[in-house]
């Protein structure tokens, strides 16, 4: 090579050095203005998770007040069935004693020609008295019943109408929310538009991922822990997370050479998301790339994700049965439709969800 070529082949290093230290450079700059709108984003979506967690335990009261209101209904129908029957006791009483001649004491005291026809008279009336008084008893505190039940039926309509206004109220805040979560989107979506940032942000979501399990962990291993079997034995038998279209994406290519470590659950939104077997909160938090996330710890290695919430229902270090509701379906973490992303991890290593889920 002569001396010319040796130079200009440096030269042209060097070039190469500056292009690449200028690409960092600029990559640089718009992630820490991505990093930006994300912590809006977040904050957003923050808002969000806590009015859909008010407007869920709202839906929940409306549900049991509804729920309540059909048995009083129920009980007041039984009572006024039960006070008609006492009415016609009562009639058939009164229509007896008629029959007999509706004597009174002081005339039977005057005429006492029979003194054995006297004494049965007597017995009689007095036996006619006793259960004439039971029935009247029995009919008033019927009444004070039904007073009372219509009475708390009344308490529980005025009750339905001020849950009513409180989810009609929420529901505008939510929708006032979610406008300001899209104006944000929209810049967060301005702000990453080529290969090189997309791929780099997957990486710190995923870098972001890994640090915010191991803290929980390491937080979780600090503490009295209880015994969990782990999944081993339960392999393809496992709940699926929430209801929906299942996306199987684990192992296809996401953006360059970065691959899917789990699937998406198409849903909609605020509909449960249930864990897939017994468990221990191990994380619950808004982290960025992933949206309001909960992590559990099934034992023995083995963890379940369910990212993208609208509101998380459990807190690190709950326990969690099977089935049991641990968020609400959402768009959390930036996406533009209402979805769970699930995976499962095995001592760190993520796994195909689908071989162990009953699908």
């Amino acid at each position: 090579m002569s001396l010319s070529t040796f130079a200009q082949s440096q030269d042209d290093l060097e070039t190469i050095q500056q292009q690449i230290k200028h690409k960092q450079a600029e990559i640089k700059k718009q992630l820490a203005v991505a990093k930006k709108v994300q912590n809006n984003l977040q904050k957003a979506e923050l808002k969000i998770a806590e009015t859909a967690k008010k407007l869920n335990q709202t839906q929940s009261a409306l549900n049991n007040n509804q729920t309540q209101q059909q048995v009083l209904l129920a009980k007041q129908k039984s009572h006024l069935a039960s006070l008609d029957k006492q009415k016609l006791g009562l009639a058939k009483q009164i229509r007896s004693a008629y029959m007999t001649g509706n004597y009174d004491f002081a005339k039977m005291l005057l005429n006492q020609e029979d003194a054995a026809n006297f004494e049965r008279t007597i017995t009689y009336y007095q036996y006619l008295n006793k259960a004439r008084k039971s029935q009247i008893d029995l009919f008033n505190g019927l009444i004070k019943e039904l007073e009372s039940v219509n009475a708390e039926l009344i308490d529980k309509q005025q009750e339905l109408e001020i849950l009513k206004s409180r989810q009609l109220s929420q529901q505008k805040t939510l929708t006032a929310q979610q406008d300001d979560r899209e104006k944000t989107l929209k810049q967060l979506r301005a702000s990453i538009q080529t290969d090189e940032l997309k791929i780099a942000q997957l990486q710190i979501n995923e870098k972001n991922l890994l640090e915010a399990i191991a803290k929980a962990q390491a937080k979780s291993e600090s503490k009295k822990s209880i015994k969990l079997a782990g999944l081993n034995a339960l392999k393809g038998r496992l709940l699926k997370p929430a209801k929906g279209t299942l996306r199987k994406m684990f192992g296809r290519y996401r953006q360059g050479q970065i691959k899917w470590k789990g699937i998406v659950i198409y849903g909609d939104e605020g509909s449960p998301v249930v864990a897939i077997h017994d468990a221990k909160v191990l994380y619950s938090d808004w982290l960025r790339g992933f949206g309001l996330v909960s992590v559990l710890d099934h034992g023995n290695g083995y963890m379940s994700l369910y990212g993208h919430n609208q509101a998380l229902l459990k807190q690190a270090g709950d326990t969690v049965k099977a089935g049991e509701s641990i968020a609400l379906l959402g768009q959390s973490g930036g996406q533009s439709r209402p979805n769970l992303y699930f995976e499962i991890r095995h001592k760190g290593k993520p796994v195909n969800p689908t071989s162990w889920l009953k699908l």
